[in-house]
């Protein structure tokens, strides 16, 4: 049987505010457990929340990002329930009346074409603590400085339709959140987590199936894998006569295993009331306003700007300006190397492969963009082959030396672009190689010429130590084997 799959995504992005969203209390990453909660975190007897206007900001700058409606009077309620990491029972959230209306995300497919996401809404709320499992000899911590952090939430429709699409819209969203600079996007410190909703129908069927919810996905790879897994294991309870049971799910990424963490009945549990202590909070236009003209660039329009100032290709520009510091990466290379494809090219290229390979962010790179900048540069004036630039790199990666050019020289890597001294490497070559000389000048195909071009280009470079330029190299074969 063939299946439709239905995907909703429910995304908490914590907010880079410096203090909570109901007290004063530190937002800082990394800090001593139970150090960075206060009285009013933990709605100790006595105390009173207070409105951080910073995340209202926050949220009115993302609602302005999505094309979405911003909720001029947005309510808090408590969600009752109690868990370890929240002590206090119940979580100051907002439900019926939330500071973010519809909006919607377009994302690219895979086929070119542009598909659009609906966003129901966006809500504010608060983080709760967290539960620590490791080095307790056999029992779990609990970590309230995350307890009071701001987020938004965002809730989509169930518009996507494979792993691929929801893996797509989180990549656009975290695009947008990091751009606007209300989250610092860092999936290995919680600051956007992913819970996925996940059905399955018969193919064309209006029908929606009995859907799952699986939580606290971290990352692109692992959502990806969550979403496969969980497609794949709703399928064949259904072929196998079943019935899928609705639940919240872990997914375990390092095992590719999933488990059930508690089933969900239809009826909401949470009992939800209106928050005594907050009052209804009103924006008005003016403020709506200001915000949309404080809104720094965004991905899309990045991506035009990079198409049509630099002459960049829709993959490299996309690529680029889908990751805010990556861009600005970019165009401070760009300053110092000129040559907008060529800086393109190493950044997505030999740069990022490996930032890849060692997990590190842009911020993370041991070279800078002004060194990168001059390293192309030195690549576009011909003082450096592809080859040569490679060492230059590694040298700038492990901190041998910071300057390209004491590099360039103390390595011995300038390029050799002198023509008669060219001239003469391939006359010697050409000469001990007559065989593979008659055989390209009695050949006609000119694909085929061009790739026994190819096979001159290996001794040439081993002849001049790899430091020969490919392209003078190429153009004195044509020219002497008389193409």
């Amino acid at each position: 049987m063939q299946w439709d799959i239905v995907i909703g995504l429910e995304v908490h992005i914590q907010l880079a505010t410096k203090s909570k969203i109901f007290s004063g209390s530190s937002t800082a990453f990394g800090a001593e457990p139970n150090t960075q909660a206060s009285a009013v975190d933990l709605a100790m007897p006595g105390t009173l929340p207070v409105p951080n206007a910073e995340a209202f900001r926050y949220a009115v700058m993302f609602g302005l990002a999505v094309n979405a409606e911003i909720g001029r009077r947005s309510v808090f309620e408590r969600k009752n329930y109690f868990y370890p990491d929240l002590p206090k029972g119940y979580q100051t959230t907002q439900l019926a009346q939330p500071i973010v209306g519809p909006g919607h995300i377009d994302i690219d497919l895979a086929n070119g074409e542009t598909k659009r996401v609906r966003i129901h809404h966006a809500h504010l709320e608060e983080d709760a603590g967290k539960s620590l499992h490791e080095d307790f000899h056999g029992m779990s911590g609990i970590d309230l400085n995350r307890a009071g952090t701001p987020l938004i939430e965002v809730v989509t429709e169930p518009d996507m339709n494979s792993a691929e699409e929801a893996v797509a819209f989180a990549r656009k969203l975290h695009s947008i959140v990091t751009s606007l600079g209300i989250c610092d996007g860092d999936l290995s410190q919680g600051s956007m987590r992913f819970d996925v909703n996940v059905s399955l129908k018969p193919k064309g069927s209006d029908t929606l199936g009995t859907r799952t919810e699986t939580k606290n996905l971290n990352s692109f790879r692992f959502m990806e894998q969550a979403i496969r897994h969980e497609v794949e294991r709703q399928m064949e309870i259904l072929e196998e006569g079943g019935q899928v049971v609705q639940e919240t799910r872990l997914y375990n990424g390092d095992r590719d295993e999933s488990r059930s963490m508690r089933t969900k009945e239809e009826a909401n549990d949470y009992r939800y009331f209106p928050c005594p202590d907050l009052l209804p909070v009103v924006i008005d236009d003016d403020f709506i306003d200001d915000v949309r003209a404080s809104l720094p660039e965004l991905p899309d329009a990045r991506r035009a700007r990079f198409q049509s100032q630099y002459g960049l290709n829709d993959y490299d520009s996309g690529q680029l300006a889908g990751d805010a510091r990556l861009s600005a990466f970019f165009e401070d290379a760009v300053h110092q190397g000129k040559d907008a494809k060529l800086t393109a090219n190493w950044i997505l290229g030999e740069f990022s492969a490996r930032l890849k390979a060692e997990e590190k962010t842009v911020a993370e790179a041991p070279v800078s963009a002004t060194q990168l900048g001059q390293l192309v540069a030195r690549i576009a004036d011909n003082t450096l082959s592809s080859a040569g630039a490679k060492k230059v790199l590694e040298a700038l990666w492990s901190g041998e030396s910071s300057d390209v050019d004491a590099i360039i020289e103390a390595k011995g890597l300038k390029q050799v672009s002198d023509t008669g001294a060219l001239e003469a490497m391939v006359d010697e070559v050409l000469a001990s190689m007559p065989e593979q000389v008659a055989q390209y000048q009695a050949e006609d195909n000119p694909k085929k010429r061009k790739k026994m071009l190819g096979g001159f280009m290996g001794p040439l470079m081993k002849a001049s130590k790899g430091q020969g330029n490919p392209k003078l190299f190429n153009e004195i074969l044509i020219r002497k084997l008389g193409d």
